[in-house]
């Protein structure tokens, strides 16, 4: 190389080849530049400075580094002098990854062609750069179209070695893409297809034709965890520089075969169901009947198909057809519509129909499908069921209404009652309430509800009522007999069995309601001119809890007051808080006390605005309304004390105040009981005593009480005997008579009709 602005390899006739190589240099169609051993450039041609953007002097004499972009200067160098040691001959696109740097710094990829030159001047090597960004980007819109395919992309060479893949293909078959390319096609291949799969490869690669998605053929993939998976698979021959590669898209239609055995298996089923099924269109024309609609309706396929739908339809039914159609038409599945078909015999059948409109992928109604299932077994066994669960309903009612029992009719107090069972299910359940007279003006009120239906729990409520009627003739205050009630659900042995009860005593000469409620429904007061109010008390548990010391309260009741108790059949409804329903009670209530203090009217007014529908309550109804009696015409009672001398002073008082009301007539007969009474009291009992007498427009009632607990019992005495004949005397004279135990000790009344 001399100092000349160019250099090339000297010749024979220097001119001649020099020239002859500069225009083979010019004629290139790549970019050419030759450099010496120390890497500066000596000769460059036009293409490389249209593609490099220098002009030729300012690439002569320079590092050819100027050309490569800076991060790879430093590894350039070292691989420029290896090249050197070596000097071979390097073909274009030798699979490295090169770069090179624009005038204006901008980088693009070329591939670099290196050929050494020997000459005078030492090592020349010539590279041959070519810009391949078009290139880069045809396979990077390839790559991306190949990302983007729905469908697993498989490209192999005509070897079966896998070439190139794409994500879904790691994702159908759960390899790594670089545990996939360069490895041969069987790889996701089960392994029994193998051989076969080499053979039909090879007679692809022979034919190269295209091979559409779904071309009859059963094939199946392998994932990396060895499950199996059936697949359909598009080939298409692909020809290049390299030769034949193949591009297979594979798409899993696992999903598709598994809904072909669903329809298969539902048509299975339609066929060998056991309810007939037909298909129709719009216009009412059979398009299906399976071999169940042959049995129920005795037409073939044959006879059936093409044949309009309402010949199994009754001619009085033809206008049913034509509406059920007409539904069908607007979208609408009918469910279980019952209706009479008709034979080819002309045996009419009670049917069940459920209908369904069928569509097409857009949603259009383009005809319906029916199941009919023969139910005439079915209604004959309803109509045996309802008169047999008729009569078994009367003997259930008939037994309950005979264990309730009727109130007695108690004189002085006004009472209505309203009493409901159940419309649906058992009829019975356990509601009851009573009426009981406790003597000397004084009224025992019972309600209560065992929960549960049926006769199991109206045997319990029978019991119980038994139970409590008697319990509460006996005078015991209302808290003993909830506690003596408790011991007698649990002694019933029924499991689980809970009861609700409530108990008050009216005590109208001192205008006194004495309560006590075990987990029952609060009970309501009724006061002319105050309106509506809940009964205050105590909060207890349920009967048949066990173990609970049940709580009672004592509130002032005006006479002509009304008592207002219920279970909660009539409160109690799905959907609806209890609390709000027994608002609603209380408006009612309040209306019609309102217009009318008749009971028996309020009774039918709260009935009607509570349940409306009367057919339609599935618990027992109870609701009793009891009015206060008015206040005795005269009282009078006296303290005496626990003497001798209280038996005279007694009698005096009891003459003296009968005398006064007018009540001469059982004046005697009254002295005579009180003497007795407190003579029995002053030996036995322990004072102050105290004597009150009650007057009313029938009776004079007479009642002694004192602090003991111990109860009198009347006893025969013997002839040499001078006491033990009071409660005798008591018991012959008096109209009734008792002894009731009360928290401060017991009282012993008496009763005498005037």
């Amino acid at each position: 190389m001399d100092g000349r602005r160019d250099a090339a390899p000297r010749a024979d006739h220097p001119g001649t080849a020099e020239d002859r190589f500069r225009s083979l240099l010019e004629a290139a169609p790549d970019a050419m530049v030759i450099v010496d051993d120390s890497g500066t450039i000596r000769l460059v041609n036009a293409q490389t400075e249209a593609l490099f953007g220098y002009q030729r002097d300012e690439l002569l004499g320079r590092p050819v580094e100027i050309l490569i972009p800076g991060r790879f200067r430093a590894q350039h160098a070292a691989h420029r002098d290896g090249y050197s040691a070596t000097r071979q001959v390097r073909g274009m696109g030798a699979g490295l990854e090169l770069h090179g740097l624009r005038k204006d710094g901008s980088e693009f990829p070329v591939e670099i062609s290196l050929s050494p030159l020997e000459t005078a001047d030492g090592l020349l090597v010539s590279a041959a750069v070519r810009d391949v960004s078009e290139r880069k980007d045809a396979e990077e819109r390839f790559r991306a179209l190949l990302e983007a395919a729905p469908d697993a992309m498989v490209i192999v060479d005509d070897t079966g070695t896998i070439r190139l893949v794409n994500a879904q293909t790691e994702a159908l078959f759960g390899y790594r893409r670089d545990e996939l390319l360069g490895h041969p096609v069987e790889l996701l291949i089960p392994h029994r297809f193998h051989a076969h799969h080499t053979r039909h490869r090879e007679d692809y690669s022979a034919s190269r034709q295209v091979r559409p998605m779904g071309a009859g053929l059963e094939l199946h993939g392998l994932r990396k965890d060895g499950g199996e998976f059936p697949v359909e698979i598009s080939l298409s021959p692909l020809e290049t520089a390299d030769g034949l590669l193949v591009s297979a898209a594979v798409r899993d239609v696992s999903e598709r075969k598994a809904a072909e055995a669903r329809i298969n298996e539902l048509a299975a089923l339609v066929e060998s169901s056991q309810d007939a099924i037909l298909a129709k269109t719009l216009d009412g024309r059979i398009t299906y009947w399976n071999a169940a609609a042959q049995r129920l309706y005795g037409y073939t396929a044959e006879e059936a198909i093409g044949r309009h739908v309402s010949m199994l339809a009754p001619p009085e039914r033809k206008d049913e057809i034509t509406l059920l159609l007409e539904r069908l038409r607007k979208g609408e599945k009918i469910e279980h519509f019952e209706t009479l078909r008709l034979t080819s015999t002309g045996t009419m059948l009670d049917v069940d129909v459920t209908l369904w409109p069928t569509r097409s992928p857009d949603r259009t109604v383009i005809g319906a499908c029916a199941i009919i299932r023969d139910i005439s077994d079915r209604k004959r066994a309803e109509a045996e069921l309802t008169a047999l669960y008729e009569q078994q309903k009367h003997i259930a009612l008939t037994l309950q209404r005979s264990l309730m029992g009727t109130p007695p009719a108690i004189p002085g107090l006004e009472a209505a009652s309203r009493y409901r069972p159940a419309t649906q299910g058992a009829g019975v359940g356990g509601d009851w309430f009573d009426l009981i007279p406790l003597g000397a003006g004084r009224v025992g009120i019972l309600i209560g509800d065992v929960m549960g239906r049926g006769l199991e729990a109206a045997s319990v409520m029978g019991q119980l009522r038994s139970a409590a009627h008697a319990l509460a003739k006996t005078g015991m205050q209302p808290r003993q007999l909830m506690q003596a009630l408790d011991a007698v659900v649990t002694d019933l042995d029924v499991p689980d069995q809970l009861v609700t009860c409530c108990y008050l005593v009216i005590a109208p000469d001192s205008g006194s309601v004495t309560v006590c409620s075990a987990g029952h429904l609060p009970t309501l007061i009724a006061t002319p001119g105050d309106g509506v109010h809940r009964l205050t008390s105590p909060v207890n548990a349920p009967l048949g809890v066990g173990d609970i010391l049940y709580q009672q309260a004592g509130a002032a009741i005006p006479p002509g007051a009304t008592l207002v108790l219920y279970t909660d059949g009539l409160v109690e409804t799905p959907g609806s808080d209890i609390e709000d329903e027994i608002d609603k009670l209380t408006k009612a209530l309040d209306d019609a006390f309102t217009r009318t203090r008749r009971l028996e009217a309020t009774a039918d007014h709260v009935l009607a605005a509570l349940l409306p529908d009367a057919e339609g309550h599935d618990d027992d109804v109870t609701l009793l309304l009891a009015q206060l009696p008015a206040s005795p015409l005269a009282t009078a009672s006296v303290e005496l004390p626990a003497t001798a001398s209280a038996v005279a002073a007694g009698r005096s008082f009891v003459v003296e105040n009968l005398t006064a009301w007018d009540c001469a007539p059982v004046a005697d007969d009254a002295r005579l009981l009180v003497s007795e009474i407190l003579t029995n009291a002053v030996q036995h009992a322990e004072g102050p005593l105290v004597l009150h007498l009650r007057r009313t427009a029938s009776d004079v009632d007479v009642e002694i009480s004192d602090l003991s607990p111990h109860l009198p019992q009347p006893r025969l005495a013997a002839q040499d005997e001078e006491s033990g004949r009071g409660l005798i005397l008591v018991d012959a004279i008096a109209d009734s008579w008792g002894v009731r135990p009360d928290e401060r000790g017991k009282t012993t009344w008496f009763t005498l009709q005037l």
